[in-house]
């Protein structure tokens, strides 16, 4: 979106709605569905040495019956009292004997593994700016944001769930499908500019976004909201509330927050694709560091 023509002059389209998203209209979208991460199990070493080490332990036990033989009694007529005597005290023998060997057990039994901790998610929630609207898949500021993390944050995984065209209604209807197949601990929403748009009144806007808010927080993932602007056609009333109900939701429920995410290229219209609307390539790496000073900090 380039807020050159938003900021400064005026929106360049006739048609708002179709010049923010023609290609990725809302019913198309509504068809998308962001696949669901698959988290990693590792699995225990199968084969530990407690098999060998219980042969051992039977080799021990045998060991220590061989070695018993039998006791000599002659101290002339007790004699058969006498063998009675000892086939009784072998008999409470052999338990004591056998002591060692399950002592031997416990202590050599080893202790299992401990499980690898699986890794942690961060699920983004966003429309076309986040979706890599007329990028390669491997070019859009998330993607960029994901190979940061896989060098950077060991342990940590992306899902991105962004759709082109979503608004904070398909985002409040899909979040709890996200948020239980992937369990995120760190949820980013990046939405709202298709309301603004469209002229969807500040108020569903605002309930939309905080239903998602309170879902991932009931979900104990920490969200970071990332906030738009709207260009200047739309009203004075309208723009600044727009930009407020960003500020007022995160204060509201204390999440981290992006005020605004194109900030770093707005200024710039050679930074967009002919549509006016979408950052190229070439600008991704930007709008990555720009979310990363928020972002970065939440992935400890």
């Amino acid at each position: 979106m380039n807020f050159k023509n938003w900021n400064f002059k005026r929106w360049n389209s006739a048609d708002p709605d179709a010049a923010c998203h023609g290609s990725e209209r809302r019913d198309g979208a509504a068809a998308q569905r962001a696949g669901a991460g698959q988290a990693s199990a590792l699995a225990l070493h199968a084969g530990s040495p407690a098999h060998a080490r219980g042969r051992e332990i039977l080799a021990t036990k045998q060991g220590y019956a061989a070695s018993r033989g039998p006791v000599q009694w002659a101290i002339g007529p007790g004699l058969r009292v006498a063998m009675l005597a000892s086939a009784l005290l072998l008999s409470a023998w052999a338990p004591l004997q056998a002591q060692p060997a399950a002592a031997s057990k416990a202590v050599a039994q080893p202790a299992a593994a401990p499980a690898t901790k699986a890794a942690r998610t961060v699920l983004f929630m966003g429309d076309s700016l986040s979706a890599g609207y007329g990028l390669a898949a491997s070019e859009g500021w998330v993607s960029l944001t994901a190979q940061r993390i896989a060098k950077t944050k060991p342990g940590w995984r992306v899902v991105n769930a962004s759709i082109s065209g979503e608004t904070t209604a398909g985002g409040a209807t899909r979040i709890a499908g996200e948020l239980q197949r992937n369990r995120p601990a760190v949820v980013v929403i990046e939405l709202g500019a298709n309301d603004g748009l469209r002229g969807l009144q500040l108020a569903q806007s605002r309930a939309n976004l905080e239903r998602m808010i309170q879902a991932a927080q009931a979900a104990k993932a920490q969200v970071l909201l990332v906030g738009m602007r709207m260009p200047p056609n739309l009203g004075k009333e309208y723009t600044q509330g727009f930009e407020r109900n960003y500020r007022e939701l995160s204060q509201k429920y204390a999440t981290e927050l992006l005020p605004f995410l194109l900030e770093p290229v707005a200024m710039d219209r050679a930074a967009f694709q002919a549509d006016n609307l979408h950052p190229i390539a070439s600008a991704q790496p930007k709008l990555r560091d720009h979310v990363w000073t928020k972002l970065g900090p939440m992935l400890k």
